[in-house]
């Protein structure tokens, strides 16, 4: 089954992605953010908080900032104070928050001298991640994995504990990967929460114990299933560049991480964002995690029929973003869902030329597909047939992931009945439909060829546009998921500090180095 597209508008769309991202890296290469020097810090091993409970690279960053020092990088003032308090970088962390050591004072060193202090902690980072992929590699080896669609289930009880025996049900009832929805706004906080949590609001914190707790868990589930159970979490937000360096670290293998979602949908200001997406997604690239784009949630707030154009906009400039950190393109898992409303007649038809579009433009994106959700209405006999109307629609156009549908959608947090249903839903419509699309053509110039060349042309109208305005204009002037947004507007701005020449961090060169020189797959 293959829509017959336009060759030539599609090398249009890439070229001008190219364009519009190519603007604004030269923005990006020339600053950097409190919550990346954060993610620095935390690479380089520093853990724990303080008297009060902040984070200790919160503390060490925060008094750079407040000094106006930031411009040079947290990384040559830690080596700067190693050289002249003969401390370790731990050490230096929990002097700085006791109050007892200032990074700024004493004697400024020549970067020749402090700065090989830190090649030893830069390196065990590396390292860290490194063994972290490959034992990745070794269990999907050894437990084998689910086959595409992969079944996505979501677990948000607020205690991490409670997620883990939701999590552990839904694998044994044959789900494949498990998200961890977070804590109500915690996208705001500038912060990450620590330790292992139980009291979260609307979902649980994203902590790096409790990313620890639950790959431990899904790893003992996955053996017992006979599968290796991928892990989700959140790579967004103000910390995005911390929660990423987290995720490396405890082996996290799928991360929502989207180069516009934050400021479109949390008004976080857009200049740290594209920012902070940049070097997440290096992380996320190095570690060998997926990322997902999160697309779908335009659908959410336009109409999906309307604005279905935005969507194959955005993914085309997500996918430019992603590749320009180094994520490889069965690492860039482009969003979309299922949104149309069920009112619209010949609804599904449209629904399949829009996967289909998707799937051809991008066709070796581990594309995530989202369920219905904005037409649920309580009713869950109409519900459990649009679910199904999705599954079929997936398993024909060739989905990598996707989120499972719940009956319940528009009620209540998923009951372990309704993911029970949802699972044995979607089984049954991949087997009994998963060699359908074989046997099936495309009517050429038919309403699915016509729906699916309209939003395609549509899609690179718009990137003509933006590419002219600028991206950040665009997003000012409402282009997606019809939220305006301005650039010095947003929270977070303060966080965006312009680098000096004499800026240093070991890792961006460190990770395309080594990336280079391994050449690794992601999972």
């Amino acid at each position: 089954m293959e829509l017959r597209l336009d060759r030539e508008k599609i090398i249009r769309a890439r070229e001008l992605s190219q364009g519009i991202v190519d603007e604004v890296m030269s923005y990006i290469h020339n600053h950097t953010t409190v919550s990346v020097e954060r993610a620095y810090l935390r690479l380089l091993g520093i853990d724990g908080i303080d008297a009060n409970g902040v984070p200790l690279p919160n503390v060490v960053v925060k008094q750079l900032q407040d000094a106006n020092a930031l411009s040079r990088g947290v990384c040559y003032w830690m080596a700067n104070a190693m050289h002249n308090h003969g401390l370790t970088l731990q050490e230096v962390a929990e002097q700085a928050a006791r109050g007892k050591l200032n990074l700024l004072t004493g004697k400024e060193n020549n970067p020749q001298i402090v700065l090989p202090l830190l090649e030893r902690y830069a390196e065990n980072a590396i390292q860290k991640i490194d063994h972290q992929r490959k034992e990745r590699q070794r269990l999907q080896q050894e437990l084998g994995q689910g086959r595409e669609p992969l079944l996505y289930i979501i677990v948000a009880t607020g205690d991490i504990y409670a997620d883990i025996e939701q999590a552990k049900a839904g694998v044994m009832q044959g789900a494949d990967i498990v998200a961890v929805i977070r804590h109500t706004a915690q996208s705001l906080f500038d912060y990450v929460p620590y330790s292992a949590t139980d009291g979260g609001v609307g979902g649980t914190y994203a902590t790096q114990e409790n990313f620890h707790i639950m790959r431990q868990a899904m790893d003992d589930a996955g053996r017992q299933a006979g599968k290796y159970i991928m892990v989700t979490n959140y790579c967004s937000g103000l910390c995005m560049p911390e929660i990423a360096v987290m995720g490396a670290m405890e082996r996290l293998d799928v991360m929502l991480n989207d180069s516009m979602y934050g400021i479109i949908f949390r008004d976080i200001n857009m200049r740290r964002t594209l920012i902070d997406q940049y070097i997440s997604r290096m992380l996320n690239g190095y570690a060998g995690i997926i990322i997902n784009t999160g697309e779908d949630n335009y659908l959410t707030t336009a109409d999906a029929y309307e604005k279905a154009h935005t969507v194959i906009a955005s993914q085309f400039i997500n996918e430019r973003f992603a590749l320009e950190s180094g994520l490889k393109e069965e690492q860039i898992g482009l969003g979309h869902a299922f949104e149309i409303s069920p009112n619209k007649k010949d609804s599904l038809l449209m629904e399949l030329a829009q996967a289909q579009l998707v799937r051809q433009l991008f066709p070796n994106s581990p594309i995530k597909y989202m369920p219905p959700t904005k037409h649920m209405t309580g009713n869950i006999f109409k519900g459990h047939v649009q679910n199904t109307l999705f599954n079929l629609t997936s398993i024909l156009t060739g989905q990598s992931i996707h989120l499972l549908g719940m009956l319940t959608e528009a009620l209540h947090t998923p009951h372990l009945q309704d993911r029970y249903l949802s699972v044995e839903g979607a089984r049954y419509v991949f087997d009994a439909a998963g060699s359908l699309a074989d046997e099936l053509v495309i009517k050429p110039g038919g309403q699915m060829e016509q729906r699916a060349a309209q939003v395609l042309t549509d899609a690179v109208d718009m990137l003509e546009e933006i590419n002219s305005l600028g991206l950040m204009n665009a997003i000012s002037r409402g282009m997606f998921a019809d939220i305006a947004r301005q650039p010095d507007g947003g929270k977070g701005q303060e966080g965006v500090i312009t680098k000096s020449p004499d800026y240093y961090t070991p890792f961006i060169e460190l990770l395309r180095e080594r990336r280079a020189t391994h050449g690794f797959k992601a999972s």
